[in-house]
């Protein structure tokens, strides 16, 4: 391990004047550490699953305690085995709780701009000003690559734990569902084209004078909805084969435009006041669930103070 963190030094070119410079940047850089917590909470609850790793006071609470020391930590000017193993055992715990890599390294982005804004304003008339951004970044980037090799060097062993019939299994999962995420998005397409293809008939129906034209406009009307609709659902698949979550709202939003275009089509008619009225029974259903679920997928920004 100490041949290991004198490598990792060495390639970030980092010296023992870096570890004096930031020893001596301590005192500016610990009476900034109040505001930076302010800042990292309030930048980590725009975080969609925020609230799944912090869900009560006290785990934010010893949370904020833990980020306090490592902040402090970057400017002890003392950078050995224990400081670089405390890392290490943080990356296996955040693979244990599901944290993904991406919060990682954005915090660490949060981390560095404030550090460095930090250290401008403060030796901004300072002929070394240069030197200590250089290493305080050196720094941040060092506990990054130590946080995201233990990330990996879990995640490896985890999978080498698994015996080679769930190995297979696993590689065959990830398989099958990427062609079904592609199946779906040709499905969604071709959905989508039928949905031109309607709303060009309806136009035509309009304008040949085959519908009246109160009909004729809300049935174009709804057939618009439910290309729009289609679209939505286009754009949020792209995400979810990009990496993205699953957007369940999307296929709600679909259902609830072919239903207004029902009502719509239906509303012209005294016959079908009951049809009407069971498929705004159905929107209302649909537009709550949706309302549920957007809900959910909000973090609780209230817990963040």
């Amino acid at each position: 391990m100490p041949e290991q963190i004198t490598e990792i030094k060495a390639h970030y070119n980092f010296s023992k004047t870096d570890e004096e410079l930031l020893l001596e940047m301590r005192p500016h850089l610990e009476s900034c550490v109040d505001k930076f917590l302010d800042g990292f909470y309030e930048f980590i609850w725009k975080f969609e699953q925020a609230e799944e790793f912090l869900k009560d006071e006290k785990v934010i609470s010893r949370h904020r305690g833990k980020i306090r020391q490592w902040y402090l930590d970057l400017f002890s000017g003392s950078y050995d085995v224990s400081h670089f193993m405390k890392l290490y055992k943080v990356g296996e715990t955040h693979v244990r709780l599901g944290l993904p890599t991406h919060y990682v390294n954005a915090a660490f982005n949060y981390v560095r701009v404030f550090v460095v804004g930090c250290i401008q304003s403060h030796y901004q008339d300072d002929a070394s000003m240069k030197d200590r951004v250089k290493a305080a970044e050196r720094i941040i980037d060092i506990n990054l690559d130590v946080l995201t090799s233990s990330y990996r060097a879990e995640e490896i062993s985890r999978f080498l734990s698994l015996s080679s019939i769930e190995k297979t299994l696993i590689s065959f999962l990830k398989k099958i569902t990427s062609y079904f995420n592609y199946l779906l998005a040709v499905a969604l397409v071709t959905v989508a084209v039928f949905a031109i293809g309607l709303f060009v008939y309806d136009v035509y129906l309009l304008f040949s004078g085959q519908e009246s034209i109160e009909k004729g406009i809300l049935t174009t009307l709804g057939s618009l909805l439910i290309l729009w609709a289609a679209i939505e659902l286009i754009n949020e698949e792209m995400k979810h084969l990009r990496g993205g979550s699953f957007a369940l709202e999307a296929f709600i939003t679909l259902a609830i435009a072919a239903l207004i275009r029902k009502i719509l089509i239906f509303s012209l008619s005294t016959e079908q006041t009951k049809d009407v009225l069971m498929i705004g029974v159905l929107v209302l259903c649909l537009s709550i669930s949706y309302w549920v679920i957007a809900s959910k997928e909000k973090p609780s920004k209230n817990q963040s103070h």
